[in-house]
């Protein structure tokens, strides 16, 4: 029992440090998916949506904490106990997930590692066994060190997590795991190569032969059956290959798909704001300056929001705006930068540089 507590704390303390610190990296990210859960369509709590940075912050500042304190053995029935009603929700939450299919991916390693929600649920059943391994065997975890040493480290561990949650808030995340971190194209992330996996799916024909209903299955080719046709489902067996860029687009207020055109630009500006009513007052500040700049240097400058005409038009008459504003989704805006406005420079399609509007200064034209 000894061993399997040390290898359980060691396994199960490392996984939580990881994961929290992943996230930790990307607390807003974290957030959305938070709202996602608290949507209408999967656990129907709205009136928690407006506070799931809160949560986010707590909760991964939590995480990290509790592995920090099991490895170095603070606080043992605290730390087991914390660990066990955590799991026991985030089990229940994943299994409810992949049964009823309501989120694609649970965020528990953010954009570094996408889980399916039925690898999730696997991985918190794995998770789970090794805490109630911890739970029976809890006189075996000791401290590592003297009473004053895990103090210290215990406190340390909590303050260096909110000092990561501050930082990546007030700026950009330390690592970014997503397709538009700087270096990639935008364009070919969007493009899918000659010889990649098609998508599977089976089709379920229902036809009625003799009087008795039958079901065939097919690649998507019309059976060749003596009877009566009912009705056909379908399910995705394999999604194959998957862009990494999905549901960016550059469009007009007259609906005209702009895309490539603006990502053959070879100097171009983007300011990104997902929600023009919520972008913060003193990031709208500090865009005309920058705009300004930037034009006279001879960039193409444009705004990408999810907001609608009489916002854009609202936005740029309080602030002197210059430039126009073209409608992109909101989900693929809240992906590409995790500011609210973001800036990124462009070279056909190519993303040089990405700024949070605290480090506007910081853009070099």
């Amino acid at each position: 029992m000894k061993a399997l507590v040390s290898i359980s704390r060691i396994l199960v303390g490392v996984l939580f440090i990881i994961s929290g610190l992943i996230k930790l990296n990307d607390p807003l990210g974290f957030s959305y998916k938070l709202q996602e859960y608290f949507s209408v369509d999967v656990l129907n709590i709205p009136s928690l949506e407006p506070y799931a940075l809160i949560f986010s912050v707590l909760v991964v500042v939590f995480e990290v904490v509790l592995g920090v304190f099991l490895i170095i053995g603070y606080k043992p029935k605290f730390t087991v106990w914390s660990l066990l009603l955590m799991i026991v929700f985030f089990t229940f939450l994943t299994f409810y997930s992949a049964y009823f299919d309501k989120v694609k991916d649970c965020g528990c390693f953010g954009d570094a590692l996408k889980l399916t929600p039925w690898e999730s649920f696997t991985k918190d059943v794995v998770l789970l066994v090794l805490i109630l391994i911890l739970f029976f065997g809890i006189k075996h975890v000791k401290p590592v060190f003297s009473n004053l040493q895990t103090t210290i480290l215990a406190l340390l561990s909590f303050i260096f997590s909110f000092w990561l949650a501050y930082h990546v808030l007030m700026h950009l995340p330390v690592v970014d795991f997503r397709a538009y971190k700087i270096g990639n194209n935008i364009l070919e992330g969007m493009s899918t190569p000659e010889n990649a996996p098609k998508p599977i799916v089976e089709y379920y024909w229902k036809f009625k032969v003799n009087g008795e209903e039958k079901i065939i299955t097919t690649d998507g080719s019309y059976p060749e059956v003596d009877g009566d046709y009912v009705d056909v489902d379908s399910k995705v067996i394999d999604e194959g290959y998957k862009p990494p860029v999905v549901d960016f687009s550059i469009e007009d207020s007259e609906g005209d798909n702009l895309t490539e055109q603006f990502l053959s630009e070879e100097n171009l500006i983007i300011i990104v704001s997902y929600n023009l009513e919520k972008m913060e007052k003193a990031g709208a500040e500090k865009l005309k300056a920058m705009s300004d700049q930037a034009i006279k240097k001879g960039y193409k400058v444009i705004g990408l929001t999810a907001s609608g005409e009489d916002d854009k038009q609202k936005i740029n008459k309080l602030y002197k705006l210059n430039f126009n504003w073209y409608l992109c989704d909101e989900k693929a805006l809240k992906t590409v930068v995790r500011s609210n406005p973001g800036i990124l420079e462009l070279d056909k399609g190519t993303i040089k540089q990405k700024v949070h509007w605290n480090d506007i200064d910081e853009l070099k034209l």
